[in-house]
């Protein structure tokens, strides 16, 4: 071989004796972690949240790096498609105004829920999720997964569960669009009885009022519906599950709470406020 390549056997040997440098090793290191990082995550996590992780974990590097070497390993996050809206707003049932007004930062919980419904395609037809979120933390508090649309089947089920979750203050504002499940006096009737309850619907044809939820939904169907074959309703239920009580609540990192995930963020507030 070094004939045929016209190298000498000397050089050839001080090449093969020579140790490889910490710089090197160290790439070697990070795009193993990074790799791990990016299967663990369900190849759900681009180069800014895989940045975040590596830095956790007590790396130093930038995300232009990750970004490189992600690319030299091939490895893409998952890519988003085209939110489509699941709700009927065509109904004769009362609205109300927007009081959130896009006002998505709220500093403390159970100041302002945002719920939505979208439909999820499995082998055995449709099923329809339902989640209401706190915007403070960006907990799904509750879901439902349902054959159907009624209110009882999708917003009536997801509320009674949520209020169980967790507490309600006076003056929480509960924010959906305009859909006949949350426009119907069923839901309205239930969500009135509470009497510390604030409605707001976004205006109509206007998705960026209810962006916060929609954009969990994105989320969702990129990471977890888009790509994947078709299964069971049962076995999507079991897939959502851990999805949402599992990777969101728990282990995904939020862009809104500054990449913090939500148990870290709830422990830095806790650890302020005892301080």
């Amino acid at each position: 071989m070094c004939k045929v390549l016209q190298v000498s056997c000397g050089s050839y040997y001080r090449w093969k004796k020579q140790a490889i440098t910490a710089r090197q090793q160290l790439k070697i290191t990070l795009k193993e972690q990074i790799t791990l990082i990016y299967f663990a995550t369900k190849q759900r996590y681009g180069s800014p949240r895989i940045t975040l992780e590596l830095q956790h974990l007590g790396y130093k590097v930038s995300r232009i790096t990750v970004a490189k070497y992600m690319k030299e390993l091939g490895l893409r996050s998952k890519l988003s498609k085209k939110f489509k809206v699941t709700t009927n707003s065509n109904h004769n049932y009362l609205v109300v105004e927007n009081v959130l007004n896009r006002e998505f930062p709220i500093k403390m919980p159970s100041k302002a829920w945002v719920s939505d419904i979208t439909y999820i395609q499995t082998k055995e037809g449709f099923v329809y999720l339902t989640t209401i979120m706190d915007l403070y933390d960006r907990k799904i508090i509750d879901w439902s997964l349902s054959d159907g649309m009624s209110a009882e089947e999708t917003t009536l089920g997801a509320w009674k569960m949520a209020v169980k979750n967790r507490d309600i203050d006076e003056g929480l504002i509960f924010h959906s669009d305009r859909g006949v499940q949350y426009a119907s006096k069923k839901f309205v009737n239930f969500l009135d009885s509470y009497k510390k309850i604030t409605r707001s619907m976004s205006r109509k044809g206007n998705c960026w009022d209810n962006a916060v939820a929609e954009s969990f939904f994105k989320s969702l169907k990129t990471e977890l519906i888009y790509g994947n074959k078709l299964i069971s309703k049962e076995q999507k239920k079991l897939e959502i599950f851990e999805y949402i009580e599992i990777w969101y609540n728990r282990k995904r990192r939020h862009s809104a709470l500054n990449y913090a995930t939500i148990e870290e963020f709830n422990n830095q507030i806790n650890y302020k406020n005892v301080a």
